[in-house]
């Protein structure tokens, strides 16, 4: 049996999504891989700089920062990461060597940025016949060191963006493997059979009214209320189901509103996919997981692009406009008038047409590249062991 790593880390859910939607996969008969995840974070614990300075991990910082909204400092505070994983390089190095030489595999797959010209270092000294593995799970790299390296071996793209900045680093056209999408939770890819307008209609909306699902992640976001609070004044017949997550100070602030609009209000919930079945539209934060999620239901997106968006997250709206499938606002404050825009018979028409053509199955077309990758012989090109350099 094949044995195969994962690693991830908890930065944000879309990466511990990813590896455990290929666990679930390459598990099954079909596959048949003997399966492993490795978070990183743990890992890498005792060498953890913020956490000794602290108290707190580097990935509950991060997502203290995207609960709090701090994004706007994230393209000043990225170099200072990348800073402190360039300074703890060897030790780093050595405890993946460790980790190796404890639990060895046929290969290791990364779904994370950052620490990938140390796993891959790590593994060409500790497993030299392992294939080393990154799957892209961002619509494009953001240069340098994010997650396409000089030593990467191999690289799962989900867009063309992502495969041509692979080339640009000159990484050998064989080694870049494109599919059709991001990764998702495998219940996407088993829509949810329901009778939509019974559906809206026993949980308090108009059958018929287009219907709008808002969404910014676990915790939710401000931003939520001022959504509510514009399409409100809306002439079109138009209704939202806001998921707030675990936010129940935004849930309450939406609950004290005075709206003349149906709206529907769900706290967390691993149900996203039935609230997407529901829905015609959906609007939130520009991430892989969340755009890709809607297009998957073949909903339009209306996202917003603007300083306070995570840097790595940017290139995700010019895809959203270069691919028309949805509308890019410069700010949620003007929530109102991009709905307006995107319900216009015409516009409204394209886009759900350009999203119900887009075919993701990026789950499954993974796996095969894999078995591909062990498969190969004679195309490994030995590449020297650089200690500290960028």
């Amino acid at each position: 049996m094949r044995r195969i790593t994962i690693v991830f880390f908890d930065a944000g859910g879309g990466h511990r999504n990813a590896a455990e939607a290929l666990k679930w996969v390459l598990e099954s008969p079909e596959h048949n891989w003997q399966v492993s995840l490795l978070n990183l974070q743990e890992l890498l614990d005792s060498i953890d700089l913020l956490r000794g300075v602290t108290g707190i991990r580097t990935q509950d910082a991060y997502n203290l920062v995207l609960r709090k909204g701090w994004t706007r400092l994230s393209p000043q505070l990225l170099p200072i990461l990348q800073g402190l994983i360039r300074l703890k390089h060897g030790a780093v190095v050595k405890l993946l060597r460790e980790q190796w030489e404890k639990s060895p595999a046929d290969l290791v797959l990364s779904v994370i940025p950052h620490f990938n010209r140390a796993i891959a270092e790590s593994i060409r000294q500790s497993m030299p016949g392992a294939r080393f593995v990154t799957l892209i799970t961002d619509f494009a790299d953001y240069p340098p060191h994010f997650w396409i390296e000089k030593e990467s071996e191999y690289v799962i793209c989900g867009t063309e963006k992502a495969r041509q900045q692979g080339l640009d680093l000159e990484l050998p056209e064989a080694r870049l493997f494109l599919t059709s999408g991001m990764i998702l939770k495998s219940k996407f890819y088993q829509q949810p059979a329901v009778d939509r307008r019974a559906e809206r209609k026993r949980i308090g909306l108009d059958p018929d009214a287009p219907t709008g699902v808002v969404l910014f992640g676990g915790h939710g976001s401000p931003a939520m209320v001022q959504i509510a609070k514009q399409v409100d004044k809306v002439p079109n017949k138009v209704q939202l189901i806001m998921l707030c997550g675990h936010s129940r100070k935004i849930l309450e602030q939406l609950r004290k509103l005075r709206l003349s609009k149906p709206m529907v209000l769900e706290g967390f919930t691993s149900n996203v996919d039935y609230y997407m079945a529901l829905a015609d539209f959906f609007m939130g934060k520009p991430g892989p997981g969340s755009i890709s999620e809607a297009l998957q239901f073949h909903l339009p997106v209306l996202v917003e692009c603007n300083a306070r968006t995570m840097p790595q997250e940017r290139y995700n709206t010019e895809w959203v406009r270069e691919n028309r499938m949805g509308i890019v606002l410069s700010s949620f404050r003007k929530a109102g008038e991009g709905v307006t825009q995107l319900l216009k018979p015409e516009t409204f028409s394209e886009l759900r047409r350009n999203a119900a053509a887009y075919k993701n199955q990026a789950l499954f077309e993974i796996p095969k590249i894999l078995s591909d990758i062990v498969g190969r012989q004679s195309d490994r090109v030995p590449q020297p062991v650089l200690a500290n350099s960028r």
